[in-house]
């Protein structure tokens, strides 16, 4: 629906004067003046480009290595270390993100994540003298992608260092832009929820656990004998230390609760109870505290709004996230450009497309396992 009023209002206002094509399944916007605008800021800025420049073709290389990492040791994770197994989806408004603060976030992230890595995709190409044609971006129904256009002769005359740069910078932009966020939001509660260890134990004060606010009447809970006031430290043997802590649980099951009662440690098996919202979902019988408890150890910042914090904290996951998984080597993705740049030429060029197929394959393969292996976790998730 709010795609055929973005398309009906465009279609009204005559966007095609102003350089949108319009399509019952995409909006796209072509600027020609945006090499005009990447070569005078060039002007100012080229010993840093040059720098940026270098760096982007080493860091090329280690977030694809991270991203093949991450990936193969989360699959191995889910059979030998499932607590630590991370769940992936694909975000996508209306179907993976369907509450109105999600898909807001993610709308007003992304522009901001495709300007950052189209613009540094642009700037370099300025420095190695590769004309960009055209710059915009694309809104197809519900994904979003912005992009740049350079020369083609000029790009494939250009040397192969020069492509690996110009090809690295977007990715390296998002990265970079994310470690300076993340430094910022290490004065902010919300940044725990997402901050791995050991960096959370070092930048956090990590509180005991949860706060059981009230029982639930005829609940496990009430029947093991849990009271308000308790904190909940450990579910099945996972520590808690926030309500994002607390695992899924089956109706039926048998949960072990580990809890703080006036600075004594007890622990409790009870029943898990059925959600009244989704039967299919476990609950432990309590209301609990569901304020983010973590103190920055660097508290320097009020961070008065929660809007903005978690506007902040989408915006560093985006940002971060695209620019790794950008470097895989997929056909519609940087890490694949960057691959066939650095094999182009030294084999024949039938070899090259068997080579490419086959890391495509693989590539895609692991990336399909990962999000099946969240499917058989938790079934079809949203955010």
């Amino acid at each position: 629906m709010a795609w055929i009023i973005v398309v009906v209002v465009a279609k009204a206002l005559k966007f095609e004067k102003y350089g949108f094509q319009i399509k019952p399944y995409s909006l796209v916007y072509k600027n020609k003046g945006v090499n005009d605008v990447l070569i005078r800021l060039l002007g100012r800025t080229r010993k840093l480009i040059r720098v940026f420049a270098d760096v982007s073709v080493v860091a090329g290389f280690i977030m694809m290595g991270f991203a093949f990492w991450f990936l193969l040791n989360n699959v191995s994770n889910f059979f030998v270390a499932q607590s630590e197994f991370s769940e992936l989806t694909v975000l996508i408004p209306g179907v993976t993100l369907t509450s109105a603060p999600a898909i807001t976030y993610f709308l007003l992230s992304i522009p901001i994540v495709l300007v950052i890595h189209e613009g540094a995709h642009g700037i370099v190409a300025a420095l190695e003298k590769i004309k960009i044609k055209t710059g915009g971006f694309a809104i197809f129904v519900a994904m979003f992608a912005g992009f740049v256009e350079p020369d083609e002769e000029e790009f494939e005359k250009a040397k192969k260092i020069s492509k690996l740069r110009v090809i690295g910078a977007g990715a390296t932009s998002n990265v970079i832009f994310a470690l300076v966020l993340g430094a910022v939001l290490l004065t902010n509660p919300f940044f725990a929820m997402v901050l791995p260890e050991p960096l959370l134990g070092i930048f956090f004060e990590e509180p005991e656990g949860v706060l059981v606010l009230s029982i639930i009447e005829n609940s496990g809970a009430e029947k093991a004998g849990l009271l308000a006031n308790d904190i909940i430290t450990s579910i099945n043997g996972i520590p808690i230390h926030s309500p994002v802590d607390f695992p899924l649980l089956n109706p039926g099951e048998t949960a072990t609760i580990s809890v703080l009662r006036d600075s004594n440690a007890l622990e409790f098996g009870l029943e898990v109870m059925p959600s009244p919202d989704d039967p299919d979902r476990g609950l432990i019988g309590i209301m609990r505290d569901n304020s983010f408890a973590y103190t920055p150890v660097l508290n320097f910042i009020e961070w008065n709004d929660p809007n903005v914090s978690m506007f902040l904290l989408w915006l560093w996951m985006i940002s971060f996230f695209i620019g790794i998984i950008n470097m895989l080597p997929l056909p519609i993705l940087d890490g694949g450009k960057f691959i066939y740049i650095i094999i182009d030429k030294r084999v024949s060029e039938k070899s090259v497309n068997i080579i490419m197929w086959g890391i495509y394959a693989f590539t895609f393969a692991l990336f399909g396992l990962n999000i099946a292996l969240s499917y058989m976790k938790s079934g079809w998730f949203t955010i």
